[in-house]
């Protein structure tokens, strides 16, 4: 299976992206404590036709630390990879089994994920620096898919963030699980995130997060 055609250089961020030196310190340290792992920013995960295939883009808020910095694949190592992939999969936007590693041989359908924020920040919380300095790479990733008609945010960061890279005002599309709302001519999908604090305290199940995919794919068609 050949690999996923990359986005321009101009929407990634470099392997040891300097921006944010507490996220760039952090990496470093784990390169040292785990150097087999990815550790470093996390690329736009793409569907094999690439760019011109996407017409749903799902924003995260930044790799896990056991998860996507240690894979180098979104959603990829964690829990939360385990209910957006089954997810994706149970409607149609993902096919092939997934197996938690980068060369599981998942493929994305028609979609696309990236996170808010590339670089794993420490205890999984972004400063709001980070965000904002982060979204000059949001920002044209958005732009790079030319039948992009929805975007699905993961979490209120996500969303915000997001919001913002669309052109939006974040008082005038606020945040709610289940959120619909049109912004930069592509319809924003907001939902809780898949994380396993959040499975596991009941702020989001699997039918919750399945009806906000449900709304999705209605929307795409």
């Amino acid at each position: 299976m050949s690999p996923a055609p990359a986005l321009t250089q101009l929407v990634e961020p470099s392997t040891d992206c300097p921006i944010c030196p507490r996220l760039n310190g952090f990496i470093r340290e784990w390169r040292d404590k785990e150097p087999g792992w990815h550790n470093a920013p996390v690329p736009t995960f793409l569907p094999p036709a690439g760019p011109d295939a996407v017409r749903l883009l799902i924003v995260g808020l930044a790799p896990g630390l056991r998860g996507a910095n240690r894979t180098g694949r979104p959603f990829t190592g964690d829990y939360a990879g385990d209910l957006l992939y089954a997810t994706l999969g149970k409607f149609g936007f993902a096919r092939g089994r997934f197996e938690a590693r980068p060369d599981d041989g998942l493929e994305l359908v028609d979609a696309a994920i990236t996170n808010a924020v590339r670089c794993v920040p420490p205890q999984n919380k972004p400063e709001g620096a980070e965000i904002a300095n982060c979204r000059q790479f949001l920002t044209p990733t958005l732009a790079a898919f030319p039948k992009l008609s929805a975007v699905l945010a993961l979490g209120a960061i996500a969303h915000q963030s997001t919001v913002r890279a669309l052109g939006g005002r974040v008082a005038a599309h606020p945040f709610r699980h289940g959120g619909r709302t049109e912004v930069g001519g592509v319809t924003l999908f907001s939902s809780y995130h898949c994380s396993r604090y959040n499975t596991n305290t009941g702020v989001l199940t699997t039918e919750m997060f399945e009806a906000v995919f449900e709304a999705v794919r209605a929307e795409i068609g």
